[in-house]
């Protein structure tokens, strides 16, 4: 791995501050509708409780950042470096689609669609980034497998309310 020099703060920050904006937009969406319209819903027994997500998805984001800081630091003259940066950019923005379709719009069905579409660009984001850095790639497991737990409260939400 590369040392880390002090002049790649402003790219470390910036890389990290990009998911977490996304996150911000989305929860500007999710939050009105935690106490409101999701509390109505019938979730499964296994259902995180709602404290949980804020967390999680915080923690998440950091780590996408971070990940994102790793393969850019490879040079954005780069062609893999620059398709694994624009897999990384379609997976957040289907993240944020996903929170709009769900939390905004309600529409369950369609918005487990998205979250299966998000899925796969996950995938696709970490074999990406693994092929660059190995460590870019790790740092993206967790959000997979936090991504597959919703996508399955998703369906099993839409199963229970439709």
């Amino acid at each position: 791995m590369v040392r880390f020099r002090i002049q790649e703060v402003p790219m470390l920050v910036g890389s990290i501050l990009i998911p977490l904006i996304i996150g911000y937009l989305g929860s500007i969406v999710t939050l009105p509708q935690i106490s409101t319209w999701y509390s109505t819903l019938s979730k499964p027994w296994w259902s995180p409780p709602n404290w949980l997500f804020g967390p999680i998805w915080t923690t998440l984001y950091v780590l996408m950042g971070i990940a994102l800081f790793l393969v850019w630091r490879e040079g954005i003259h780069r062609k893999d470096v620059r398709f694994a940066i624009l897999i990384f950019g379609v997976q957040l923005v289907l993240s944020l689609v996903w929170s709009v379709v769900f939390f905004s719009l309600h529409a369950l069905f369609g918005s487990f669609v998205i979250v299966m579409l998000l899925w796969l660009a996950i995938l696709a984001n970490i074999i990406a980034f693994l092929i660059i850095s190995k460590w870019a790639g790790l740092l993206l497991v967790p959000y997979i497998i936090w991504v597959s737990i919703a996508s399955y409260l998703n369906y099993s939400v839409y199963l229970l309310n439709h």
